[in-house]
């Protein structure tokens, strides 16, 4: 699986520095470093949302906020590599 995080000045103003820092730390805590590959991107299209803007294999994910993280953690990554609800 591989998740983009796009860091342009957009959504880094959005806070996407907080969102890799959660995004890296989950990966790690459910040891999915082998199965999903992280990687930063430029504007994803989605400037005018508020949150920022995450690709996983694809799927669009815009307006993702620290607050919304373990919702979009677990329905985009975990439930998607079948791992959910551990």
């Amino acid at each position: 699986m591989v998740v983009s995080i796009c860091v342009g000045s957009a959504c880094h103003l959005k806070g996407s520095r907080d969102l890799v820092e959660l995004l890296k730390n989950a990966i790690e805590k459910h040891n999915l470093s082998e199965e999903v590959t992280l990687t930063g991107s430029f504007c994803l299209g989605e400037c005018n949302r508020n949150g920022v803007t995450i690709q996983v294999d694809g799927e669009i994910c815009p307006g993702v906020t620290v607050e919304e993280f373990p919702e979009f953690f677990q329905t985009k990554i975990l439930d998607q590599l079948g791992k959910g609800a551990t």
